[in-house]
Formats: structure tokens, sequence, C-alpha cells
């Protein structure tokens, strides 16, 4: 059966993992039969910043405005499964825990965690308060998954975006998605 996620794009530092998961989507699009994509507009301009190029919608994702309650994930009937939000502000995960739904992002969030799917947040945070903690505790007691963007060097990766896909890899996985990734164990690429 194929996935119907929602991946929701914050405006925490970290634009790269967002970049790096929707490349990675679209090339397993066998795999999913609808990515629906909330943008803020904090996470456009940090986008910006970080990557000096203008966000671009990938037409084979539908896009949706933070505002547009109508969206088919901001009901547990639209029966989407999963829900990556990457990167994870610490403000949306503590409006999530708290059960407060003012956008699509946090309205989409309490639909996983109700109907009992998978909602993954992606904190890009460092360090992380004492109120960071119990969000992401409360968070987690709810059914969440707190992914930190902290990448692994045991693949040895060349390139920055080699870095970004230990997190992101690591993400399509607890998506239960099927992806070719360095493995524990294996030798890394040369």
């Amino acid at each position: 059966m194929q996935k119907k996620v929602v991946v929701a794009i914050t405006g925490a530092s970290g634009s790269i993992y967002p970049a790096r998961l929707l490349s990675k989507l679209l090339q397993i699009q066998n795999q999913w039969s609808a990515i629906g994509v909330v943008v803020t507009n904090n996470a456009k301009e940090v986008w910006q910043v970080e990557t000096g190029t203008t966000f671009k919608p990938e037409p084979a994702f539908s896009y949706y405005s933070t505002t547009d309650f109508n969206a088919p994930f901001a009901s547990g009937s639209g029966r989407f499964d999963t829900m990556i939000i990457i990167p994870c502000s610490m403000g949306v995960l503590g409006r999530i825990a708290a059960g407060i739904s003012n956008d699509l992002i946090t309205r989409a969030a309490d639909v996983v965690l109700k109907e009992r799917r998978k909602l993954i947040c992606v904190v890009r945070e460092t360090p992380y308060s004492l109120v960071h903690i119990k969000n992401m505790e409360a968070l987690t007691l709810a059914g969440g998954i707190i992914c930190p963007a902290t990448p692994s060097y045991y693949s040895k990766p060349q390139t920055i975006e080699a870095v970004a896909d230990t997190v992101v890899d690591r993400v399509l996985d607890l998506a239960g998605f099927d992806i070719a990734s360095y493995r524990w164990g294996q030798e890394p690429d040369s």
C-alpha cells in the first residue's frame, strides 16, 4: 500500500533537511500516493537565507497554505498515515504539545496524533531548554517521534548533502519507506 504523507517545513534553521527529503521522495514515487506540503512564511525566508534560492514548489507534490483547513489531512478521514515536520521549530513543537491547533501544521499534527498515526518531528535547536525537553516528552507520550537533526558520521560523509542525508535517511526509515541507505556495519562508500 502506498503512503500518504504530510511534510511540514517550519522556520527553524536547517533548510537543507527538507530540500534533501523532498528530493529523495521524488526518487521513491512508487512508494507514495500523495505528498502534501505545508511551508511557513518564515521557512521560505530561512530557505532563501540558507540556500540563496527561492523556495520553488515541486509539481509532483500538493502544496497547501498554513491557513487552508480544507486540506485533506486536516481531518482524520483524509487518512494520511505519516506527518514529517522538518525542520520542526520549538514554537511549533510547543503548540502541538499543548494541543493548540492554530494553523494547518498544528492541526494536521493534532489529527495524526489523535488517529494514532505517525508524527515525526525533526527538531533543530541547540541547546534544549527545560521547556523544550518537557514539550518533547509530552509529544513522545502522545505517540510522536522526536528525531533531532543530529547527523551521524560513521558512514564518513564527504559533503554537506551527505551529512544532511544521514538525518533524512533516518527520517525516511522511521516513516516506513524502503530506501537504499548506509547501514551500520557495512563499508562506507569510497
